[in-house]
């Protein structure tokens, strides 16, 4: 393990006022984007959408510190034959990869799952640090409802978090821890709260338990927010409160960075979620590592037209703006507007 290495992949991650565009999106994950759009789901479409996101200079730049990649997207070349890794390198920006594959059921507990991906993770580190990849994603999946989340699930998918984090550093790629508690359901911000906070201190335990090195590893985690189908859905100073709240009791502060994820926010929602909390003087760079919030926009205005690219260029670069802004505590409704 290269301490150095790790602690100044991890560090560049979350520069000041730069975040991570989530572009993993698997094969059957981007179809439903694209079915949206009416767009084939073919790896020639799949390709030139990603390359033009990627060639978008002016975001790349300044906005963005990395790009977590899928497995098809780390080994495909543009259309002049350049590699999208190069691409990306070019820009300024550092290449990762998602490794888990898919969450499978956990046997004996209806509603829950668990994410598999850990066969052969080893060898596959070693192919993606070739390829250039230097830092990782894995997602466990946490679901609220009627009796759960269970303790086991929540201890099942901590462990298998940290085993990935643990053999990540072995590689010398930068782990993202990302535990994500769903905000489907009609749970209120507390409920989130509290799952919230028992998924991160078990995550936390596994991971002094296998020795992962937290200043070479970062978090991405959902925020405090309610469930989409309740009720009441906090104002961005209510959900910084409480998010707030929950990392300073969570999370300890040798871990550089925490990125969240958007987790089904509106693109605008999950910006001012984020500068709420940025508004706060916090002991980690909190930042962004957005799929749909950042590339929603953007998808749209494309639609697989080549005429609709420079639109298409336009909406991903205001996104990214308004994001970086966010991380800064800079972004407001007026700025967005202009």
């Amino acid at each position: 393990m290269n301490k150095d290495l790790l602690v100044s992949t991890a560090h560049a991650m979350v520069a000041d006022g730069k975040g991570l565009l989530a572009a993993d999106e698997g094969t059957s994950s981007i179809k439903k984007r694209f079915d949206a759009i009416n767009v084939e789901n073919t790896e020639t479409n799949r390709r030139d959408y990603r390359e033009f996101l990627f060639r978008t200079a002016e975001p790349m730049q300044r906005d963005i510190s990395g790009v977590i990649l899928f497995d098809e997207t780390i080994r495909q070349s543009a259309a002049d034959g350049t590699p999208l890794v190069k691409i990306i390198e070019a820009a300024g920006s550092i290449p990762g990869i998602k490794v888990d594959t898919s969450p499978v059921p956990m046997p004996g507990f209806p509603g829950e799952v668990v994410t598999s991906g850990l066969d052969g993770l080893e060898k596959r580190l070693e192919d993606y640090f070739k390829l250039g990849a230097r830092f990782a994603k894995w997602r466990a999946v946490i679901d609220i409802g009627n009796g759960i989340p269970t303790s086991a699930n929540i201890h099942a998918n901590a462990q298998l978090l940290a085993r990935y984090a643990a053999l990540c550093q072995q590689a010398d790629i930068v782990p993202i821890i990302e535990p994500e508690v769903l905000m489907d359901g009609d749970h209120s911000i507390e409920r989130c709260y509290d799952v919230t906070q028992h998924v991160l201190k078990t995550v936390f335990a596994e991971l002094y338990h296998a020795r992962v090195f937290l200043e070479g590893a970062i978090l991405k985690p959902n925020m405090a927010i309610a469930g989409k189908k309740h009720a009441h859905q906090a104002s961005p100073e209510q959900v910084a409160a409480h998010t707030i709240r929950l990392f300073n009791n969570c999370v300890p502060v040798a871990v550089p960075g925490i990125m969240f994820l958007s987790g089904g926010q509106g693109d605008v929602e999950a910006t001012a979620n984020l500068n709420a909390i940025n508004a706060k003087q916090l002991p980690w760079k909190v930042s962004f590592s957005y799929g749909r919030a950042l590339q929603f926009a953007a998808q749209k205005a494309w639609s697989g037209n080549p005429a609709n690219i420079k639109a298409a260029q336009a909406a991903f670069s205001h996104r990214a703006k308004m994001n970086r802004l966010a991380a800064l505590g800079q972004w407001s409704m007026a700025v967005e507007q202009a």
